[in-house]
C-alpha cells in the first residue's frame, strides 16, 4: 500500500516593505496640521488686532484733516504726518533718551517684584501681618506722586534712586495685592489634602498655593508694567540728566509740540510691548494654564 503523502504547505512569500496608503497619508498630515494651527493662530491675531487699529487709523486721519482744515499752528497742534517725520529726523535723540527709561523702568520694577512678593508672601504666612499691613498697603497708594516726587529729587538728588523709589511706590500694589488674593483663592480641599499626607507649611505653599496665584500674579503683573513706564517718565519729568521725561519737558520748553507727541508715541510703544511680553512670559512660566 502507498502511504499517503502530506501536502506541503507552499512557502511563505518574502517579506516585502509595506506600502500602506493611510501611514503615508498620516506621516504627511503633520506639516499641514503644523500649518493648518499656525494659519488659524495668525488670522485669530489678525482678527484681535484689526478693530484697535481700525480705530487707531480713524484717528489719525480725523486728526490730520483737523489739522489742514483749521491751519492750527504745528506749536499748538502739529499733524500726525509732521510728528512722524520731526520723530525720524530727531530718532537719535529720542533713541538716546529711550534706553535710560527702560533701564529705570527694569531696575525700579524689578525693586517692585521683590517688594510685592515678600509683602504677599509674608502676609500668606501670618494672618496677624495680614492685618497689619493690609491698611498700610492701602494708605501707600492714596500718597500724592505728584507731591513726593519732587520731595524725592530734593532729598536723593537727580540720580537713580528717586526714580526707583517712584516706580516702586506706583506699581508694587497690584503686585502684591493679586499675589494676596491669588493665595487666598487655593481650594482649601487641596491644603487639606497636603496637610493630611503630612506636607509642612513651606510644601504646601510651595506644591498648592504658589501655582495657584500664577494668573493672578500675571494679571497683576501686566497692570504694573504700564504704570512702571508711566511712573519712569513721571519721575525723569520731574527731574533728571537724561531719560523720555526730561526729554518731553526740554521740548515742551522749546515749543516743540511734534517732539514731545514723539516721545509720547515712543512711551506708548513701549508700554504696549513690555504689556505683550507678559503674556510670553506667562506661557513659559505657567504653560498649564490658558485663558478661555
Amino acid at each position: 500500500m502507498t502511504e499517503p503523502r502530506i501536502a506541503e504547505a507552499p512557502a511563505a512569500a518574502p517579506l516585502q516593505e509595506s506600502h500602506l496608503p493611510a501611514t503615508t497619508l498620516h506621516e504627511g498630515s503633520f506639516p499641514a496640521t503644523t500649518g493648518r494651527a499656525a494659519g488659524a493662530g495668525f488670522r485669530r491675531a489678525l482678527a484681535a488686532a484689526a478693530p484697535p487699529l481700525v480705530l487707531v487709523a480713524a484717528a489719525l486721519a480725523g486728526w490730520q484733516w483737523f489739522v489742514v482744515a483749521t491751519g492750527v499752528r504745528p506749536q499748538v497742534l502739529p499733524s500726525p504726518l509732521r510728528v512722524a517725520e520731526q520723530g525720524w529726523a530727531a530718532r537719535e535723540q529720542i533713541w538716546a533718551n529711550t534706553v535710560p527709561t527702560l533701564q529705570v523702568t527694569a531696575v525700579g520694577f524689578g525693586v517692585s517684584l521683590l517688594i510685592g512678593w515678600a509683602i504677599a508672601i509674608a502676609v500668606d504666612f501670618s494672618p496677624w501681618l495680614r492685618r497689619a499691613l493690609t491698611p498700610l498697603l492701602v494708605a501707600s497708594q492714596t500718597l500724592p506722586i505728584i507731591a513726593i516726587a519732587p520731595l524725592l529729587i530734593i532729598w536723593f538728588g537727580f540720580g537713580l534712586l528717586p526714580k526707583v523709589v517712584v516706580i516702586a511706590l506706583v506699581t508694587f500694589f497690584p503686585i502684591a495685592v493679586g499675589l494676596i488674593e491669588g493665595f487666598a483663592s487655593t481650594p482649601r480641599a487641596a491644603t487639606n489634602l497636603l496637610r493630611s499626607m503630612g506636607a509642612s507649611r513651606w510644601q504646601r505653599f510651595r506644591l498648592v498655593r504658589l501655582p495657584q496665584a500664577m494668573p493672578s500674579f500675571f494679571t497683576a503683573l501686566r497692570i504694573g508694567i504700564t504704570y512702571a513706564v508711566t511712573g519712569a517718565i513721571f519721575a525723569e519729568y520731574v527731574g533728571a540728566t537724561a531719560g523720555l521725561g526730561i526729554y518731553m519737558s526740554l521740548s515742551k520748553n522749546s515749543f516743540r509740540t511734534d517732539l514731545v507727541l514723539a516721545a509720547v508715541i515712543v512711551t506708548a510703544v513701549l508700554s504696549v510691548s513690555l504689556f505683550a511680553l507678559t503674556y510670553l512670559v506667562q506661557r513659559l512660566v505657567v504653560p498649564w494654564y490658558r485663558r478661555g
